[in-house]
């Protein structure tokens, strides 16, 4: 049978850490083999590069980039008028990831414009995310780089956001409904899922993108357990 691979997502573990080549270091140190991270953009790539060949560490997964945070955008991909801008953000991400070693990047859709109607820009949104996928994937494929893309609940996560609908690809696990431990109290019977994946002979990493209840070194305890059991 199958042993998981486990990632910590370095955007939400360890984030008692200010910076981000910390984080390297404590996920290493936790037993990590490797990492995936969110946005790694405003980093210095030399120092993440450093790091990454200090510790061994593999880098999963990152995300091309958010656009405007501040006014609420969460990817470009889907985005009206923001075609440019997406594109120049899939190179930012490219670079990135060549440094690394990175081999996946999740072409974020981004939210429906603020005003806006899912009902009544969904079809434009789609044809935009479809033209920007096939951009993606030409760029992608010609450096070895495998697109992700990601559909987010729409019901507790991010009620604005385009893709919405699940597809299989790259996973990442949390507790519902309230995004933390695997381990904690909630609705997801998450063993009886790790074995299911082990069954199913899942090859991928399973990236640990939850909000710790403490320290994230003090909720590693599932992932430990379930190291120590396949040892």
């Amino acid at each position: 049978m199958t042993s998981l691979k486990f990632c910590a997502n370095i955007s939400w573990l360890f984030a008692e850490l200010p910076e981000f080549g910390e984080r390297l270091r404590a996920a290493a140190c936790a037993g990590f083999q490797a990492v995936e991270a969110a946005w790694l953009y405003g980093c210095d790539l030399r120092e993440l590069q450093k790091v990454r060949e200090e510790t061994g560490l593999h880098v999963a997964l990152i995300n091309t980039p958010p656009g405007d945070v501040k006014n609420g955008e969460l990817g470009l991909g889907a985005v009206p008028g923001r075609e440019q801008d997406f594109r120049q953000g899939l190179a930012q991400a490219v670079q990135y990831a060549k440094a690394l070693d990175c081999k996946r990047i999740h072409v974020m859709a981004g939210r429906v414009p603020a005003g806006a109607k899912l009902s009544e820009v969904g079809l434009e949104m789609e044809r935009i995310f479809v033209q920007n996928l096939k951009h993606a994937a030409n760029v992608l494929s010609k450096e070895g780089i495998m697109g992700l893309i990601e559909p987010i609940n729409t019901r507790i996560t991010d009620p604005e956001y385009f893709l919405n609908s699940p597809h299989q690809g790259h996973i990442q696990v949390a507790q519902v409904p309230d995004r933390h431990e695997p381990d904690s109290p909630g609705e997801i019977n998450f063993p009886y899922i790790f074995k299911l994946l082990e069954e199913l002979g899942y090859q991928g990493y399973v990236g640990c993108e939850y909000k710790p209840l403490g320290s994230t070194e003090e909720g590693l305890a599932w992932v430990k357990k379930y190291w120590k059991n396949k040892n």
